[in-house]
């Protein structure tokens, strides 16, 4: 039997290739941007303690996808207008709320992470290319 489609389809569909919704997905399925969103909450503001906390993201990055995140209303950049440059980074309420509902994809990924890592051996296990 066929699931009927969730209520909110008939305003968001982002199996839509001309949906806007999928740019929103975009942005909140990168890795990058969940990452900071998740710092960010934790109380890290500046530029370079940012750098520091998330492994692997180079500068560009960075600099892009807070961008990206504060275009979308889900950061707010402060600046101090002070020299050295002095400029921090606060979830806006609009990011506190996809915090939020991030929440149990986290709690998730904490909970499944050995059986992720268990069906990672067997599919490997298995020759697959």
């Amino acid at each position: 039997m066929k699931e009927k489609a969730p209520d909110w389809i008939d305003k968001v569909d982002p199996c839509d290739a001309g949906c806007p919704s999928r740019d929103i997905l975009d942005l909140i399925g990168d890795r990058w941007s969940l990452l900071l969103l998740l710092v960010i909450a934790q109380g890290h503001h500046r530029n370079g303690e940012l750098k520091r906390r998330i492994g692997g993201i180079s500068q560009k990055m960075l600099t892009q996808t807070l961008r990206a995140l504060e275009a979308n209303g889900l950061v707010e950049r402060r600046d101090f207008q002070t020299v050295p440059p002095h400029v921090e980074y606060h979830l806006t309420p609009l990011g506190t709320s996809l915090g939020h509902s991030l929440t149990p994809l986290f709690e998730w990924i904490e909970r499944e992470f050995d059986a992720v890592l268990a069906a990672r051996a067997a599919f490997a296990g298995r020759g697959a290319v």
